[in-house]
């Protein structure tokens, strides 16, 4: 039985590449993805911020290597590439997790949906979406010469259901939901069936991204909103970034052979609970 769950569910020796890998919830997965064989890069606009995780993943007995690189640039992207194909060589998986929001597209008492700046909104629109759409044209064509690969996008619950007050940010994830749905379809249809793309939505973990929305700086509690997301979650409480590392080997793995174009919610509850 322990042979069948690691034909199952093992990929230690794979190479992955996780872009938004220096921030909490990446940088959770790419310590997780080590623990269990893994050899990882760690891509960040922060060197710095990848470096952390790396010195991390090493200190534990991992193989990781910090990637500087900015999603938003092909040229960068590019020599991410090359950097992590002479490392490791191609990429067997790739986990689209650069993204966040901002308070320049957050509707709030000083700033009214009538005064959102155009670029606070496109910033936070390139941020999560085009990021994932020019990351997987550079990595994933070296899964369409293998024939194989795994691609895993970083979605969210407002890609189920928009949130008050970040209509920037709801409608990114919207899309990378529907575009981890084309994508799937079009990898498979004209280029190679052993490529899967599916997408995990995270309910409601504390990152740098969200922290002032829902944490009190002054006093350390939850905000309102704060307040009413745990509300809203029947689990009570927010997540654990660790808990996001079950749902994502499972999606990388031989178990999740025929999983393909479907977005995971991990959410304590939150959007099946419609809050009556």
């Amino acid at each position: 039985m322990v042979d069948q769950l690691q034909a199952w569910f093992g990929i230690s020796g794979k190479v992955a590449a996780i872009t938004g890998g220096g921030g909490v919830l990446c940088g959770a997965m790419s310590h997780g993805l080590a623990r269990v064989g893994v050899r990882v890069a760690v891509l960040d606009i922060s060197e710095a911020a990848a470096q952390r995780v790396v010195d991390e993943i090493t200190a534990q007995g991992g193989e990781a290597l910090a990637v500087p690189c900015d999603c938003l640039d092909r040229d960068s992207l590019a020599k991410a590439r090359e950097r992590v194909l002479d490392a490791y060589g191609p990429v067997d998986f790739l986990i689209n997790g650069a993204g966040g929001n901002s308070p320049k597209a957050t509707t709030s008492a000083n700033q009214s949906f009538f005064d959102l700046p155009e670029e606070g909104f496109r910033w936070v629109f390139d941020l999560n979406l085009t990021t994932a759409l020019l990351t997987t044209q550079v990595f994933a064509r070296d899964m369409v010469d293998r024939g194989e690969g795994v691609i895993v996008n970083i979605a969210s619950v407002n890609s189920f259901q928009p949130l008050t007050n970040i209509p920037a940010y709801s409608a990114a994830k919207a899309a990378i939901r529907n575009f981890t749905e084309w994508l799937a379809v079009h990898l498979s249809q004209n280029y190679a069936t052993g490529i899967r793309v599916n997408a995990i939505a995270p309910g409601f973990y504390l990152t740098e991204q969200n922290r002032f929305l829902l944490e009190d700086a002054d006093t350390g509690g939850y905000t309102p909103r704060g307040q009413k997301v745990v509300g809203k979650t029947p689990m009570a409480r927010f997540g654990d970034p660790d808990e996001l590392l079950g749902t994502l080997v499972w999606l990388l793995s031989p178990g999740a052979a025929f999983v393909h174009g479907v977005t995971v919610p991990v959410d304590g509850g939150f959007c099946a609970y419609s809050g009556v």
